[in-house]
């Protein structure tokens, strides 16, 4: 589930940085109009324009139907200077509406910045990507050899099991007393000479409860239990 996740979440990140390249470099459908600033003069004269707004050196004419156009003023002066050079009429330029905008420093960056430095990111991110899959292969590798058993600490009572936990068996149960009581008392068989057993294989069908008496048999001894699947004792020595 986890992997299922960080797979999602990956590839949402490359559709929006796609996405955000494409809205970057791909410019509107229709663009504005380009007309004069003498023309832009005409329409006001005819009192054509509704609004205009400055942002830099670009005007954004709005007309009365809604029309957009733009435009360039002069540099060394402003728009209402510039306007009156090419023969406005003052009185019907006060009734038009004008608003300056002045670029933030976020608008700068993303518009001059961001496009220079996006193709950086992004090999950035995919060599990044890579060195990352390199490293899990690697660390794959050298647990090569490694167990990967787990272990039930005696101490933790929730997940304890011992013979009263084992329905049945009773037979089993009683022949694995004498493994309880050399896990327990070690030292009282050695002192005899006794050899303590190297294992114990226990038989039967899958489902018959071999691994539950098996934890039993430590939960009863009150000793660590270590357990691992047959295919993980497999891989530990083969890696298939």
């Amino acid at each position: 589930m986890n992997k299922l996740i960080k797979n999602f979440a990956t590839a949402l990140v490359i559709f929006l940085l796609i996405s955000g390249i494409f809205i970057l470099y791909s410019g509107p459908a229709k663009k504005p109009a380009e007309i004069s600033l003498s023309t832009l003069v005409t329409q006001i004269n005819n009192e054509e324009v509704e609004e205009i707004k400055v942002k830099g050196e670009d005007l954004e004419i709005i007309l009365n139907d809604g029309t957009i156009q733009k435009a360039t003023k002069e540099r060394e002066s402003g728009i209402t200077e510039s306007l009156r050079n090419y023969g406005v009429d003052n009185e019907k330029l006060s009734k038009i509406n004008i608003e300056i905008k002045g670029e933030s420093g976020t608008a700068v960056f993303l518009g001059s910045v961001l496009p220079f430095l996006l193709p950086f990111l992004l090999i950035g991110a995919f060599i990044w990507f890579m060195l990352r899959q390199a490293q899990r292969g690697n660390s794959q590798a050298l647990s090569f050899g490694t167990s990967r058993a787990r272990m039930t600490d005696p101490k933790d009572k929730k997940n304890r099991v011992t013979f009263k936990d084992v329905a049945g068996a009773t037979e089993a149960k009683q022949e694995l007393e004498e493994i309880v009581e050399f896990l327990k008392h070690p030292a009282k068989f050695l002192k005899l000479g006794a050899k303590i057993p190297k294992g114990v294989l226990l038989l039967g069908p899958p489902g018959t409860g071999k691994t539950l008496i098996a934890k039993a048999v430590a939960g009863e001894a009150n000793v660590p239990f270590f357990n691992i699947s047959g295919s993980e004792f497999v891989e530990m020595f083969v890696g298939v």
